[in-house]
Formats: structure tokens, sequence, C-alpha cells
């Protein structure tokens, strides 16, 4: 018998994937997809869900990805879903040279976003928990540029309502400053295959607005800031099981006092001010308020975000859609109604 030699195995895993992804095109794919300005995509993402517990998380904690949700999504009134991946789970990828992400893993990923297309969806798919990359980024550098290769050159003919996000949430060992330079190369990376599709730049020590004043933003007129706000933390993250300390929150509400909502809009003022100068437009990647909290100050405080966003001009995606922010129960199949009002249909 004729044995495959195994020093051609990670090569041939590589071409597998070249030609997977290579697919005729479909209905709802584009030859060649424009070139949308930032803004008018920004104008288009609107409101959206993150799809959350799903696929940046390990096996033990995982959600099933139901297809059913994209169209509860849409029915619902939402412009977009956030798919936030685990691309360096051991069963995904390939941890040394060439560093392929495995086909089956890929095409799980195509199908989820040619659900999100079907659906009327914009659709953002990112690269979530690269705790490798945060921990060592000179030993995992080659690792995350190699994966962005393949991402994007598997979605290269996908219309410009697929946009990707560079890396959710840059913290620990993957400083602001190594982050500008790190997202710059990854961007150039997505710039050969996607040279006109809308990419999203996340913010340096976990994603909110703290670190912006050490964010460089590169010369790209299909950019857009992508920024994670859960102020005050002592309310939206109380008694939350990962975050130490945070029993002694329990209780914490909002009021929805202007007193509140002045410190919202002091936090946001370097983000307008980079916005309007960098003429750079804002996405709101995450906010949620954990289910800790009590129902009622979770609405007030989800309420006026969302609303002051908008007002704004910024796009948002909540976190998160069935979990514990969630506005969807999967367990009784019905909505979290208050949640999903305030942030659909209520006004100030």
């Amino acid at each position: 018998m004729n044995r495959i030699n195994p020093y051609l195995l990670p090569a041939l895993l590589l071409a597998l994937l070249n030609c997977h992804c290579a697919l005729p095109r479909e209905a709802g794919r584009e030859e060649d997809p424009p070139q949308t300005p930032a803004a008018e995509m920004n104008g288009r993402l609107g409101k959206g869900m993150n799809i959350g517990n799903t696929f940046e998380a390990m096996p033990s904690w995982q959600s099933p990805f139901d297809p059913q949700d994209m169209k509860r999504i849409a029915g619902l009134g939402f412009s977009h879903v956030r798919i936030p991946i685990r691309w360096e789970r051991d069963d995904r990828s390939m941890a040394s040279a060439p560093y392929t992400i495995y086909p089956e893993f890929m095409d799980t990923i195509r199908r989820v976003v040619d659900e999100a297309l079907k659906s009327g969806l914009h659709i953002i798919i990112n690269m979530h928990h690269h705790d490798g990359l945060y921990a060592d980024p000179a030993g995992q550098r080659e690792r995350f540029l190699s994966q962005w290769e393949q991402i994007s050159d598997c979605f290269r003919d996908y219309p410009d309502s697929l946009l990707f996000e560079i890396m959710n949430e840059p913290h620990d060992n993957l400083t602001a400053d190594l982050w500008n330079g790190y997202a710059k190369e990854a961007l150039s990376t997505i710039r050969k295959s996607n040279p006109g599709r809308c990419v999203l730049l996340g913010v340096a020590e976990w994603g909110g607005v703290d670190a912006l004043q050490s964010l460089e933003i590169p010369d790209d007129p299909h950019l857009i800031l992508t920024i994670h706000y859960y102020n005050p933390f002592h309310f939206t993250h109380q008694a939350a099981e990962w975050v130490e300390g945070s029993d002694a929150w329990l209780g914490t509400v909002w009021n929805d006092s202007e007193v509140e909502h002045e410190a919202v809009r002091e936090d946001f003022r370097p983000a307008k001010r980079i916005a309007r100068t960098g003429n750079i437009p804002v996405h709101i990647g995450e906010f949620g308020a954990f289910s800790r909290a009590d129902m009622e100050s979770r609405i007030r405080w989800t309420r006026f975000l969302a609303r002051w966003f908008e007002e704004q001009g910024f796009s948002w995606a909540y976190w998160e859609w069935n979990s514990t922010f969630g506005i969807f129960d999967p367990k009784t199949d019905s909505f979290r109604t208050g949640l999903t009002e305030a942030l659909l249909g209520n006004p100030l």
C-alpha cells in the first residue's frame, strides 16, 4: 500500500482548505463585491446582536448554533449579527506551521455566514479569545496572520454585507503599542484578497474606551472603529462568576439619572473626538448587563444606551442573544420582552 509522507500532511490540509473555500459563486455572491465607504456601511449595520457563548466558547460551555435564530433576529428588526469565533481551538486549527484552519470548521462558519445572508442580515466574523496571542504575541504572530490570510481568502467572493473584525479585546501581553503594529499587519494581510471589504478595528486593554488615546488608526477608507462598553462595571457584571469579587456588587442598580447619563457621555468624549477628527465611524461591538442585575435596571440601562448610541450615529451589537445576558430564552422558546423592547422600541 502506498503511504502519504506525514511531512506533507500540513501542506495537503492547506491545499484542501483552499479548494474547499474556492466554491462556485452562489446566489447572493458577487463577482467583485463593491467597495462600500465605511460610513455608509455603518449606517447599514444599524442595530445588531451577538451570537455569544457559541463559536467563541470552549466545549464545556458551548451553546449549539440554531440556524432558525438568524430568522428570529431578522424578524425582530435587527440589521446584523456579530459572530465571535475562537479559531485557535485544537479541534479547529493547527498550532504549528502552516497553522491550517481545518476545512470542516471553516465550512461550519461558512454555513453560518450563508444563513445570515439568506435572512437578509449583515454579518461580522471576528477572531475571539486568541489566548495564545494575548500571552505570547511574538510567538503567535505568524499563526495570527496565517489565520487571517486563510479566513480572508476563503470569503473573498462574498458580498460586502460580510465584514471582518480583526481581534476581540486585545489585552495582557498584547499591549496597546504592540496591538497597533499587529492590527496594521493583519489589515494588510486582509487587503491582499479583500481590498474593499469593511473591517472593524478594536481597541487594546479589553476593547473599551480607556485605551482609545493609544490607538493608531491606519489610513484606510473601509475601517470602522469598534468599542465595547460595560460601564458601570459594578452594575453590568454584578455576581458574575468569572469576575473575582463581583458578589459584593450584587444589588447595584441603574436609576436612569442625569448623573448616570453624564457619566456615559463623558466616557465617550474621546471616541466622538476620534470619529470626528479621524473621519471614522463607530460601532459598539458589545454592551449588555448580566442576568444577576435586577431586570428593571437592565431595561433602563439598555434602553438609554441603545437610543443614545443611535443619536450619536453609532451602530451597535448587543451582548448577547440567548445566554446570561440574552434577550431570548431557548428553554422556553420565548423573548425577554422588556429587554427586547428596550433595544428596539422604547424611546428615551
